[in-house]
């Protein structure tokens, strides 16, 4: 239980950073809609989304789940006021997986440099991602640098899970921006046209396991630099 109650507080949190890495790269750009909505902060009260932060995360805790997915309230900007009318809107776009990179790599170096041994690494893998969480709390009891090393694992693969997610060029996932700043302009207008729908697809293919077929090779091989 204790783990999983760190794992959603560290999935609130990370996310409410990637919300407010869009607003704070909007403001710097020229854009004060989230600084007047009071939206610049990191306190999780102002960006809790009743469904992405509650919900989801409460429906796949009694489900068991392994780990969990949630978001907050998207961080309003108004790309007219962009000083940068040809890059900005991607350059807002990029600044919410760019937190969740900076948080992975800090706490994923962190967790290189802690004091275990390899096989002692090797074992908290093993009982975090094959034994379960009992096994996991027993082995991190036996030591801080345990605990440690394992709430900074849990800390990484958030982090990457919402990097790589987010970069998926579908809306209304952050990567659209960035693939709707390189279409020639029927392709922009087609984008205009069905982005609305783009979130049930993002549903669809979830429900349908789809997304694992990119997800879980980029993670494994991002989480592989630092354990």
């Amino acid at each position: 239980m204790m783990l999983t109650i760190f794992q959603i507080i560290a999935l609130v949190m990370s996310a409410v950073v990637h919300e407010v890495a869009h607003g704070y790269m909007a403001y710097r750009l020229g854009d004060d809609t989230a600084k007047d909505l009071g939206r610049l902060t990191l306190n999780p009260i102002k960006h809790l989304d009743p469904v992405g932060s509650v919900l989801v995360p409460l429906i796949l805790t009694m489900s068991g789940a392994r780990f969990f997915i949630a978001w907050a309230k998207p961080v309003p900007f108004n790309p007219y006021n962009l000083t940068d009318k040809v890059n900005g809107a991607m350059k807002v776009a990029l600044a919410g997986p760019a937190s969740n990179l900076v948080i992975l790599v800090i706490f994923g170096t962190f967790a290189k440099l802690l004091p275990l041994t390899a096989s002692a690494k090797s074992a908290l893998l093993q009982a975090f991602f094959v034994q379960g969480n009992s096994e996991t709390l027993a082995l991190m009891a036996g030591s801080v640098a345990s605990s440690l090393y394992i709430m900074s694992l849990i800390i990484c693969l958030i982090n990457a899970v919402l990097m790589v997610f987010n970069l998926i060029p579908i809306p209304p996932l952050d990567g659209s921006k960035v693939l709707l700043r390189f279409l020639p302009e029927k392709g922009k207008q087609f984008f205009y046209q069905y982005e609305g729908y783009g979130m049930f697809v993002v549903l669809i293919l979830v429900y349908l396991g789809a997304f694992d077929l990119i997800l879980n090779p980029a993670i494994t091989t991002i989480l592989s630099i630092f354990f």
